[in-house]
């Protein structure tokens, strides 16, 4: 039982600062620029970690790759915890499981803004973060817009890209499955 705590605690610690880690290389991708106070808890957040790795990982190509390796990092260390807490440890499959969890955990992260974009429009569609959020889930919504027409005045491109998340979320949760 102690070990699921710990494991709980790890995971948890794990997914916030690599989910700000993702969402600083999604930013920087799209290259949108952040309302202050979610700039400011980004980047106090992760600034330990990526300032060092940018000196290894320089940006390239538009891409803050420093933020990436970071989660990358992170999902290791916590993966590596988990595995070592289980008995097994196998270094190939801890990195393996590692890449995993980073693809789980990006996935998540846009259904969480897709959902969140989905609330702006109903209750507010003027709020201070709908543009912000609604830019980073642009790269995403605009091919299914495209494809997807409007029923009225209901737009159901947001539920398709759920649909395809969760299928990649699936496919992913079965590799994981299978490693363990």
């Amino acid at each position: 039982m102690l070990d699921s705590i710990f494991t709980l605690i790890i995971d948890t610690v794990a997914i916030v600062l690599a989910g700000a880690l993702l969402l600083r290389f999604w930013m920087q991708a799209v290259r949108v620029r952040p309302p202050m106070e979610i700039a400011q808890f980004t980047y106090q957040l992760t600034d330990w970690l990526v300032r060092p790795l940018r000196r290894v990982l320089p940006g390239a190509g538009g891409y803050d790759w420093a933020s990436l390796i970071g989660a990358f990092l992170v999902a290791l260390i916590a993966t590596a915890f988990t595995v070592w807490l289980r008995g097994v440890f196998s270094p190939q499959a801890v990195l393996l499981l590692a890449l995993l969890r980073v693809c789980q955990w990006a996935l998540y992260g846009l259904i969480g803004l897709i959902l969140i974009e989905v609330i702006f429009s109903w209750v507010n569609p003027r709020a201070p973060l709908a543009p912000f959020v609604r830019a980073l889930n642009d790269p995403l919504m605009r091919p299914l817009r495209r494809i997807v027409p409007l029923l009225g005045t209901i737009d159901l491109s947001p539920l398709v890209a759920l649909i395809l998340l969760q299928i990649a979320i699936q496919l992913v949760t079965t590799a994981v499955g299978s490693l363990l």
